[in-house]
């Protein structure tokens, strides 16, 4: 990258880094998204002390959620999602199964679950049973069996 900032991060973020490394990013990445929310600051002498200090509680926080991901992810495993779509005689569906239709019906099971994190091979436009991937952690991805069922 010819102009690139350094920065430290200072939590987690998927697809860059873990907090406590040093980062480059474009400019406008940095400005725009990393330091309004907090997640990286300009990498100085007191930002480097503050992470120093903290690092064994960032270790023990990364760790409390890994082990909480790996609880979810048994869970989920366990779990059966039915989704009721309106279909034609065919078994296909007027429209697909979306990220967003698969966390309502997590919700509605009782798991807390961004759309964001769950990821579909390829559109699903049929009715029957396939299997989704759940991205909990970093490290952790559950798969889950969806059950997309005639309305």
């Amino acid at each position: 990258m010819a102009n690139s900032v350094k920065l430290i991060l200072l939590q987690d973020v998927e697809n860059l880094g873990l907090a406590g490394t040093e980062v480059s990013v474009a400019p406008g990445y940095a400005r725009d998204y990393l330091i309004p929310r907090g997640f990286a600051a300009k990498a100085t002498p007191g930002i480097l002390r503050v992470l120093a200090a903290n690092k064994e509680k960032i270790e023990a926080k990364r760790q409390a959620e890994l082990v909480a991901a790996q609880a979810v992810a048994a869970k989920l495993m366990e779990a059966n999602i039915e989704i009721a779509m309106q279909a034609s005689e065919d078994n296909q569906l007027f429209g697909s199964v979306s990220t967003r239709n698969i966390a309502d019906a997590l919700t509605k099971a009782g798991f807390e679950i961004a759309h964001t994190r769950i990821v579909i091979e390829s559109p699903i436009k049929s009715i029957g049973e396939f299997t989704v991937t759940v991205k909990l952690h970093h490290e952790v991805a559950a798969a889950l069996k969806v059950n997309v069922v005639r309305a």
